[in-house]
C-alpha cells in the first residue's frame, strides 16, 4: 500500500502577542460611480486567527477581500501584510508575500483539467518540488480532487469546484487565506466537507483566514473572531460567540 504523503504545513506560525500579519488602517474604495463601497474600514488579524466579516449583500465585504489581494484599489488608507505596506505593491507580489484569495464563483478555467487548474497555483512559485509536495497535499486534503485529476473543471459538481478553488488557492502554500462565500450553491454534504477542511486546516496546522460566509451562525460558530459590515463600515467586533449573542445580528442576519 502506497504511503500516505507527509503533510506539508500551509503557514508558520507567530510568536504570541506579535503585531498583527493583517493590519488594514482606514480604508476606503469606490465604485466606478464615485459612491464610497467601504468607508473608512479597519481591521487586523493575527497569525494563526480565523475571522469571520458578516454582513448584508452590498455591505463591501467581496470588495473588501479584492483590496486585499489587490484586485481593486483604495482611494485612501493602508494594507499592511507581516509587518510590510501591502497596498503599495501589485496582486502577484501580494500572492508571494503569502496571501491567497478563493473568490465568489470559484472563477475556474473550465476548460482545463482539475490538475492544470491546480497547478496554476504554483504561477509564483514554478519550483517542481514545491508544485508535487502541494499537489499531494491538496490531494490529500480533497481525496475527490484527486480521483478526477484528468476530468475538465467545467464538468465538475458546485461542490467539487469549491474543493478545487480552494485547492488552486493552496498551491501557493500561502500564510493567509481569504473565502468569499465557499458554501454558496453547493449541498450541505458538501458544505460540511469543505468546512470540515478549513476546522483542519485552522486548528491542526495554524493556517490565518478570513472567511465571508452566507451562513452567519456556521461562520461565526467556527471563526475565533468576527466582524459586522455594513453598508460599508465596521459596526461590530468581537469573538464569534458573542457576536452570535447580539441583538444586531441576531435580528440583522438571524431574522431572531
Amino acid at each position: 500500500m502506497a504511503r500516505a504523503p507527509e503533510p506539508v504545513s500551509m503557514t508558520r506560525s507567530a510568536a504570541p502577542g506579535a503585531e498583527p500579519l493583517l493590519d488594514i488602517r482606514d480604508l476606503r474604495v469606490a465604485y466606478a460611480t464615485g459612491v464610497l463601497a467601504l468607508q473608512g474600514v479597519s481591521l487586523h488579524i493575527r497569525a494563526g486567527e480565523m475571522v469571520a466579516l458578516v454582513g448584508a449583500n452590498g455591505a463591501g465585504k467581496s470588495t473588501l477581500l479584492k483590496a486585499i489581494a489587490g484586485l481593486v484599489s483604495p482611494q485612501a488608507g493602508e494594507i499592511w501584510f507581516g509587518g510590510r505596506r501591502a497596498d503599495t505593491v501589485e496582486a502577484p507580489e501580494r500572492v508571494r508575500l503569502g496571501m491567497a484569495l478563493v473568490p465568489e464563483g470559484r472563477r475556474l478555467f473550465s476548460r482545463l483539467t482539475v490538475a492544470e487548474n491546480l497547478t496554476l497555483g504554483t504561477a509564483t512559485n514554478p519550483d517542481p518540488a514545491h508544485r508535487r509536495a502541494m499537489l499531494e497535499r491538496v490531494y490529500e486534503l480533497f481525496p475527490r480532487l484527486s480521483e478526477r485529476a484528468k476530468q475538465r473543471a467545467g464538468t465538475l459538481s458546485g461542490g467539487e469546484g469549491q474543493m478545487l478553488a480552494i485547492g488552486r488557492a493552496l498551491m501557493s502554500r500561502p500564510r493567509f487565506l481569504m473565502l468569499d462565500e465557499p458554501s454558496l450553491g453547493i449541498m450541505p454534504r458538501l458544505v460540511d466537507t469543505i468546512m470540515d477542511v478549513l476546522r483542519r486546516l485552522h486548528a491542526r496546522e495554524g493556517l490565518t483566514m478570513l472567511l465571508v460566509e452566507q451562513n452567519v451562525p456556521s461562520a461565526l460558530g467556527l471563526a475565533d473572531r468576527g466582524y459586522v459590515l455594513q453598508t460599508g463600515r465596521m459596526v461590530m467586533e468581537g469573538p464569534g460567540a458573542t457576536l452570535l449573542g447580539s441583538e444586531l445580528v441576531r435580528k440583522a442576519y438571524l431574522g431572531m
